[in-house]
């Protein structure tokens, strides 16, 4: 990470102000969005633009000034999936905005670099909640999907290996519960926390409660 984009973290952190760009092509859908975040003090709209072109542009003279975008996947120009790609590669966390429920359009979006999808049947809470969510550092999915765009993401060793780590088992630990080597219990972790955007240990845990994979109040 650059020392600018590091002084904007800082700054950020300390105004605790989520700075936010908006793309969606649709006039009264942006207006709506607006409107819905503008009630949340902790976040501040920097801009909103409505095509792919105008997103690259305004990422590419912008960058420490934005700290999420909520971008739709349907754009004029260059599709948001093109944006999404662009603002991941510039260390910008987003939100992928669509009205598609097919886990196929999910993985599209996650594997582009968005840390959150939201269907835009969602209400006000998820859409906040959405953006205070990954801009920590984890990832999203409207409640409607996240079962089985999960499913898809994670492999079933991945799984096993997630409720071990939640559970506080160590490399050496899982290795030999599940007769693989330490290097490749090592690789799925790195797996996991790539895939679910997610980059501490503690994150992962309070993942797999979320999930059901662990009973937090199991001793």
């Amino acid at each position: 990470m650059n020392e600018n984009r590091s002084a904007k973290s800082s700054e950020t952190s300390k105004s605790k102000t989520i700075q936010v760009l908006i793309v969606e092509d649709h006039t009264i859908v942006r207006q709506g969005l607006i409107a819905l975040l503008s009630t949340a003090q902790e976040i501040k709209i920097v801009n909103d633009l409505a095509d792919g072109l105008s997103a690259i542009d305004y990422l590419q003279t912008h960058t420490h000034s934005i700290d999420v975008l909520v971008c739709d996947l349907a754009l004029p120009g260059l599709s948001g999936i093109e944006v999404i790609e662009r603002a991941s590669a510039l260390d910008i966390k987003c939100v992928a905005l669509s009205m598609h429920h097919d886990p196929i359009w999910v993985q599209r979006a996650l594997s582009a670099g968005a840390s959150g999808y939201l269907l835009k049947g969602s209400g006000v809470h998820d859409l906040i909640h959405s953006i205070k969510v990954i801009y920590e550092g984890e990832l999203f999915l409207s409640p409607s999907i996240r079962a089985a765009a999960e499913s898809q993401t994670l492999t079933m060793r991945e799984r096993e290996v997630l409720t071990f780590v939640a559970q506080g088992h160590t490399s050496r630990e899982i290795s030999g519960l599940l007769k693989i080597s330490s290097r490749t219990v090592e690789h799925h972790r790195a797996r996991l926390m790539s895939k679910l955007k997610i980059n501490d240990i503690a994150g992962l845990t309070r993942y797999a409660i979320r999930q059901g994979l662990v009973d937090p109040h199991a001793k």
